[in-house]
């Protein structure tokens, strides 16, 4: 058992009570529990896996999106997401007419080209050459015409379908609920009409690779409806035999990705029957609808396996939610009571209500939580591909920015929330991702600029493109592979899997630095730069007012180039691996340029001290030392952070953070700056002005603000940086607690260095913590501010610590041991 001490402070901290679990099966009743009570308790006692009792709750909100209405079949943005990583839905909730919007991950618009431009390879030296003579304009031209892909646009990504649902009831409908669980992984919609209660779940199986709709009623004989698939172009759904329908795509998509879904119905009581493209179901009891897609992208024959439809359906829900629960059960967040005051609002009205500038802890606590549940649902280990820009959801066939794999922020944010939040598996596909580029990363590194490893510039797609695309204010950024790499460095950093260092890591990391130490190039104070390259989407004027992308040695590059080389070596080391090569990379960064604080006291974007085209960017990428990176760092370089800070003021002062995933990237920088009330005034943006119904990121867009999901993810994991950081060697507890949340807890947050972190805070102050350790090192640990480390026992016994004039506390840790943490 863990040591009484945390655990008797969370009983006291918060007025928990124990409430019986449901059962499986049985359908939870609590919206109308709630309506009555108006407050849910968030308490369930739970054993975790070293058999401590864990608070959790009962069927509350925190863990629960639920609403009065069905989503309108034209506001996608008001639909519910489930998803098993490769197939995904968005359910409406529809009472007259259901909308299931459809999608497989693998699903993409044309084929595999060659699109390397063969004029790069003499392009870039000539490039390299004006940009270093000032002659911008030019080497953005020679760029524009010599070193973007032909032809210059990806493929996009495309929805599956939708799957409809029409029913007659013959009477007006009451009682209407519709709710998601973030702990099952169910939607559930109920409602009654005509006296009878129907009930309607839909989920994702990713043990049995299918999307399960099961119907019933209070009454029997009372289910009657028709279903049919239909897609915007280029397929055809046909009846296969009297329970089953396929979508299947025609002969006119000849050449791009073919696919095929199946649809069968297997009925209890009544009967079901079928006519060209129409399922009919009259006077069921219950009803199990069972679908299944494939692709042909890594098959030649595609097919839809509906083996699962001869499952029980109790069987099938049994499955699914297990395997869920086994990764969304690791950690739990818990900010202020136990009880929620406003636990019969729903969803959408909380947020509103947020959204006029009232604070809602529990709301919070559920955009946590829905965060890590998307992760879940978007990028399970035995996915295809990782969480694109809009993770597996999309309707459009021409979605915005062809929801692809955007990599100068957006896909590795979609990761940052991974390995905090206990969810180390789900980036497995985003390693599935770069083992597949490499190859074409290669070949792109060798033919533009002569160079060994593999490089990737701002976009990628399903077959790992990496040529330049879109145009040269976005496309000529060679940093992709490199920042990506970085993503299976921090998931060792974070487990301590030194076989997943060996086997994954460390290949895609040294072929990623090896095209860095061969990209690099001496300007003339003998600095080591990158270029041709541009920080991200952002441009700078000339003395003559113009401005311009294109520049040598940006630095984020330099920063990016950096930490590679850093963990490269460190890799090394570890792995005992590769001893030239590592002074190679120690030598080159020695010749990388250092940080230069501007004139206005800001950190500089580029080499020269050039004034910004847009102030308040989107972008601050300059920042990424500060996060995700770790070389800017209050304690450790205090006169840069001062420095990075002008520049975050700077930018917010004229605009920035007005995208989803901007301002969830300023929630983290103030956390590093352990700025708990700037980080909160940044969430409550966050939700203000970038969040739907459904509470999945917006995105401001023209004619309509449209869904990223980025912005999900990097909020989500803003707020765990708030609680727990672990840069730099330390442990750092409670490094930016906002003022609004006086109490709460955490269990199952995971640290740098392989920590497991459960902790507990009262008044505004850390009163406990638990640590699990999974290596034998000297461990560095950081109490909140204004507190002190008062002892550190394990089974009870003290541990030796030395503690230094900053109240940091050091020990050495022991693989496998728990120890308790006790503040003051």
């Amino acid at each position: 058992m863990r040591a009484a001490s945390i655990f008797s402070i969370l009983l006291a901290a918060f007025p928990f009570r124990a409430v019986a679990a449901a059962s499986k099966h049985e359908t939870p009743m609590l919206l109308r529990d709630t309506r009555k009570t108006g407050a849910v308790s968030s308490a369930r006692p739970k054993k975790s896996a070293s058999s401590f009792i864990v608070w959790r709750r009962a069927s509350a909100p925190f863990a629960l999106l639920w609403y009065r209405q069905p989503a309108p079949l034209d506001h996608w943005t008001e639909a519910l997401p489930i998803g098993n990583g490769r197939l995904g839905a968005m359910v409406f909730g529809g009472t007259d007419k259901e909308r299931i919007q459809l999608n497989d991950s693998t699903l993409w618009a044309d084929r595999l080209r060659d699109r390397r431009n063969p004029a790069a390879g003499k392009a870039v030296p000539e490039i390299r050459r004006l940009l270093f003579a000032g002659e911008v304009a030019q080497a953005e031209k020679l760029a524009e015409q010599d070193m973007l892909a032909v032809p210059r646009r990806l493929p996009v990504y495309e929805p599956l379908g939708d799957l409809w649902l029409t029913f007659s009831h013959g009477a007006p409908v009451e009682e209407y609920r519709r709710e998601l669980d973030l702990e099952t992984g169910v939607t559930r919609v109920q409602y009654v009409a005509d006296g009878v209660e129907y009930t309607r779940e839909v989920f994702a199986s990713d043990p049995d690779q299918v999307i399960v709709i099961r119907i019933s009623a209070n009454r029997p004989a009372s289910i009657s409806f028709s279903a049919t698939m239909t897609r915007q172009q280029d397929a055809a759904t046909e009846a296969l035999s009297k329970d089953t329908l396929a979508l299947a795509s025609t002969p006119e998509r000849q050449g791009s990705i073919r696919f095929r879904a199946e649809l069968k119905a297997v009925a209890e009581g009544g009967t079901v029957s079928a006519a060209k493209d129409t399922l009919t179901v009259e006077k069921a009891d219950r009803i199990t609808l069972v679908l299944a897609a494939g692709t042909s992208l890594d098959r030649p024959n595609v097919h839809a396996d509906l083996q699962a439809a001869s499952k029980p359906y109790t069987e099938l829900r049994e499955r699914a939610v297990a395997d869920h629960a086994k990764y969304f059960e690791r950690a739990w967040l818990q900010l202020g009571s136990a009880v929620d005051p406003l636990a019969s609002m729903p969803t959408d009205e909380r947020l509103r209500r947020a959204a006029a500038g009232s604070d809602d802890e529990h709301l919070l606590m559920l955009y946590f939580q829905y965060g890590r549940y998307l992760l879940i649902a978007s990028s399970r280990p035995d996915a295809p591909l990782p969480a694109n820009l809009q993770g597996i959801w999309n309707e459009s066939m021409q979605p915005p920015w062809g929801s692809k794999f955007t990599i100068n922020v957006n896909t590795e944010m979609n990761y940052w929330l991974a390995q905090v939040a206990a969810l180390p598996e789900m980036d497995e596909p985003l390693y599935k991702l770069l083992a597949l580029a490499r190859p074409r990363g290669e070949a792109v590194a060798k033919a533009y600029y002569g160079a060994r490893g593999f490089v990737l510039h701002h976009n990628t797609d399903v077959w790992g493109d990496a040529v330049p695309v879109d145009g040269v204010p976005s496309g000529i950024w060679p940093m992709g592979a490199a920042w990506l790499s970085l993503q299976l460095w921090e998931h060792y950093a974070f487990t301590s899997d030194t076989q997943y260092l060996a086997a994954r890591a460390y290949p895609i990391l040294r072929a990623a630095g090896q095209f860095l130490l061969d990209y690099l190039t001496p300007d003339a104070d003998g600095h080591l730069v990158t270029g041709p390259s541009l920080s991200p989407e952002n441009k700078y004027k000339l003395p003559d007012g113009s401005a311009h992308s294109l520049c040598m040695g940006p630095t984020m590059d330099i920063e990016i180039t950096r930490a590679v080389f850093e963990r490269l070596i460190e890799a090394q080391k570890i792995l005992r691996r590769d001893g030239d090569m590592s002074g190679k990379l120690q030598a080159a960064l020695k010749r990388l340029p250092p940080f230069r604080i501007g004139k206005l006291g800001q950190l500089q974007e580029w080499q020269q001290d050039y004034e910004e085209a847009a102030p308040g960017h989107r972008h601050i990428s300059h920042l990424w030392a500060l996060y995700p990176g770790d070389q800017i760092d209050i304690f450790r370089t205090p006169d840069l952070a001062k420095a990075a800070r002008v520049t975050l003021e700077r930018r917010l002062a004229n605009g920035g953070g007005q995208t989803g995933w901007s301002r969830a990237w300023v929630v983290n920088y103030w956390a590093r700056f352990q700025e708990g009330d700037r980080a909160y005034e940044s969430l409550q943006v966050l939700l203000r002005q970038s969040t739907f119904p459904n509470l999945m990121d917006s995105h401001p867009a023209k004619p309509t603000p449209v869904f990223q999901i980025d912005g999900n993810f990097g909020g989500a994991a803003g707020m765990a940086e708030m609680l727990l950081q672990s840069q730099n060697g330390e442990l750092r507890f409670l490094p930016a607690l906002p003022h609004v949340w006086p109490e709460g807890s955490f269990t199952g947050l995971r640290a740098r260095g392989g920590w497991q972190v459960d902790l507990a805070w009262a008044g505004g102050k850390a009163t406990a913590a638990t640590l699990r350790a999974s290596r034998n090192e000297l461990q560095r640990l950081r109490p909140p501010k204004d507190q002190r480390i008062a002892a550190i026992t394990s089974q009870g016994k003290p541990v030796h610590v030395t503690q230094d004039e900053h109240g940091c506390v050091e020990f050495r840790s022991q693989a496998g041991t728990e120890y308790s943490v006790r503040f003051e």
